[in-house]
């Protein structure tokens, strides 16, 4: 038992959260995503792996549109408070609305975002996350 307080004790003072540490959410860094007619801005998203978000998508136009990332979705993290609003790796973001998803990114990686909607990332709706 001693051992394990050491490890716990000394990872503190390095600054380095225990693996099983819930994230801070109320922490996160905010990140603002515009979805328009027919973009993401920004197309590409820089995030660090282990580091707690919060992805702020925001629908600038009148109609819906969607922030698929399925692959991205599945190795992150989600605040449990809401999980719901990632359904199979898409999040819906409805005409003039906002949406806010907690995750940490786990795993280092390139991953694809596309709208859904069609004939969206035809016209050049898509994007990507990378993860170091």
């Amino acid at each position: 038992m001693r051992t394990i307080s050491w490890y716990l004790g000394a990872a503190m003072i390095m600054g380095v959260a225990p693996a099983h540490a819930d994230p801070d959410w109320s922490r996160a860094k905010v990140l603002e995503v515009d979805l328009s007619s027919f973009a993401y801005t920004p197309a590409t998203i820089t995030l660090q792996h282990g580091t707690p978000y919060r992805l702020h998508l925001v629908n600038t136009s009148g109609g819906g549109h969607d922030f698929v990332a399925k692959e991205f979705f599945a190795q992150a993290t989600l605040d449990p408070a809401n999980r719901s609003i990632v359904d199979k790796g898409k999040v819906a973001v409805d005409g003039g609305e906002s949406v806010e998803v907690d995750l940490v990114a786990t795993r280092a990686g390139t991953y694809d975002v596309h709208c859904s909607h069609f004939m969206h990332s035809t016209f050049g709706m898509k994007g990507r996350i990378i993860v170091l």
